[in-house]
């Protein structure tokens, strides 16, 4: 007889700002493919569901305990777990999770030394190395949206008063770098932008850079001197060194805006450390990703031997698409719709880069590929 396939949905333990969680039409989708569902007590409360919501009368929904989530066949959560709560999971689970595998050297190292299973989301890319999980666009503009909200708040209108449009300056020209481009020459935002074109406003200005002008001080200079927003979108093939030093940060004038969507963290007790793409900022979340040079709470998140002198209002978030947080998950469940099929019935031991055009995209993916 068939063993019968188990899916656990732990609660998100972050912040108290991080509301999402898989919806109930995914919970029922994933049932409808013959999963039985663990769902933690509690799962979806905090965004207005029931239990009842989710099981809508299947018999194979079931509630649990957060231990109990973490012991079934495949364990899904957006964001990781804490590496201490890697020990939950049961000997043959295999965590489905935006794992970061790059920039976390913790994690793999944790889950190969307890034998787990796992496969990043992050790490889910088709044959042309691009990612079929990911909500780049939300990133970019709910970053962009945050800081034209603070240039706002100095400029009505956002007229700078000389007349001259706005000038944003972005780093890198990746998947999160082409919508920043988007999102900045419509001031993050739509109906914003809308209504500063209807006032006659002077508009906005974006400029994008890559490796060949980010790694020349002169060129560099020059282009963050006109800055009224900074942005780090970068993806860095070394991440033990900064994209901006701190002392480049002295170059932007005071008002500028620095707008981080890499949100790579400070990871310096490990043999190649991990550094923020601009040195000396602070890493928010969802419940603070706003910071002015003066909050107390800047250097909280930041080592002590990172220098953070050079100071601007800064935003950042390690969600930033958990501002909108059913927008987030309506999205990305459609995305895992076709990669759970496939993973269901392919199994993760009977993954193979040889197999169709899903199952490669897991298989290199997951943690015995890496």
């Amino acid at each position: 007889m068939k063993k019968q396939i188990t899916i656990g949905f732990p609660r998100m333990k972050n912040e108290s700002g991080e509301k999402r969680v898989y919806l109930p039409e995914f919970i029922q989708f994933l049932a409808d493919q013959g999963a039985h569902i663990y769902l933690e007590e509690g799962y979806g409360s905090r965004s207005g569901y029931t239990f009842d919501d989710y099981r809508a009368g299947s018999l194979a929904i079931h509630q649990c305990n957060r231990n109990q989530a973490f012991q079934q066949d495949y364990v899904i959560v957006l964001r990781s777990p804490r590496l201490d709560e890697f020990h939950l999971l049961g000997e043959n689970s295999c965590l489905i999770s935006m794992l970061h595998y790059p920039t976390r050297p913790k994690r793999v190292a944790l889950l190969k030394e307890l034998k787990r299973r796992a496969i990043s989301m992050d790490s889910i890319v088709d044959d042309r190395n691009i990612r079929l999980v990911e909500d780049m666009r939300a990133v970019a503009w709910n970053g962009l949206d945050t800081a034209f909200g603070i240039l706002e708040q100095r400029w009505p209108n956002l007229e700078r008063g000389d007349g001259e449009p706005l000038r944003t300056l972005i780093i890198g020209t990746g998947m999160v770098g082409k919508h920043a481009v988007e999102a900045a020459t419509k001031l993050g935002n739509i109906e914003r932008n809308n209504d500063h074109i209807a006032a006659g406003g002077p508009g906005s200005l974006a400029i994008s850079v890559g490796r060949s002008i980010s790694a020349n001080p002169t060129i560099m200079e020059k282009l963050i001197r006109q800055a009224d927003i900074l942005v780090d979108s970068a993806y860095r093939r070394d991440s033990s060194k900064p994209v901006v030093p701190n002392d480049w940060i002295a170059w932007l004038p005071e008002h500028a805006v620095v707008v981080d969507l890499s949100v790579d963290p400070y990871t310096m007790d490990v043999d190649t450390p991990v550094v923020r793409g601009i040195e000396g900022i602070p890493q928010g979340n969802l419940n603070q990703y706003i910071f002015h040079p003066d909050d107390p709470n800047w250097e909280k998140t930041i080592p002590s031997d990172i220098p953070t002198a050079n100071r601007r209002p800064t935003v950042t978030c390690y969600s930033w698409p958990g501002i909108h947080p059913e927008a987030s998950m309506l999205h990305y469940a459609a995305q895992l719709e076709p990669l759970m099929q496939a993973l269901l019935s392919t199994g993760y031991d009977g993954l193979s880069a040889d197999g169709d055009y899903f199952e490669r995209a897991l298989y290199r993916a997951a943690l015995k590929a890496w």
